[in-house]
């Protein structure tokens, strides 16, 4: 298993980050990883929405499982080979929000035998990806 969380301060309110952060379709405008994001269908964003990613090179259908406007959103992919699960939580703070990102990447099967390289490749992904979720948050810090 795969695992990375960081938490990042921004001078959105908690209704804007969590706006952002829950449309996945902005996960390619932080995540250098993420070369396309597009939403099926239309409407608002809310739990169920589904969206097509591109993730390195995998696509991946997300589905928000929970929609709790505005503190907490979870997104799930499964495939045959792996599962990706994604927490976001936004929590108020002096002057806009915190916004904590937590993502975990399964593998399954025999795939589980490289979980270990998984978790070193997804550290060093996700680092670019906290760094890009801190430029593209306004006054973008990170905090944890």
């Amino acid at each position: 298993m795969a695992h990375y969380v960081t938490t990042v301060k921004t001078s959105l309110s908690p209704e804007a980050a969590f706006d952002y952060m829950s449309d996945l379709r902005n996960f390619a405008e932080w995540d250098p990883g993420v070369s396309s994001s597009d939403m099926i269908g239309v409407g608002d964003v809310e739990k169920g929405s589904s969206f097509d990613v591109v993730a390195n090179g995998t696509p991946l259908s997300y589905v928000l499982v929970e929609f709790d406007r505005p503190t907490r959103a979870v997104a799930e992919a499964n495939t045959r080979r792996l599962r990706s699960y994604d927490i976001i939580e936004i929590a108020p703070a002096d002057g806009g929000s915190t916004v904590t990102y937590d993502a975990t990447l399964e593998l399954k099967g025999l795939f589980k035998l490289l979980s270990p390289v998984l978790a070193l490749l997804f550290d060093r992904i996700g680092t670019k990806a906290d760094e890009g979720l801190q430029a593209a948050l306004p006054d973008g810090m990170k905090v944890a």
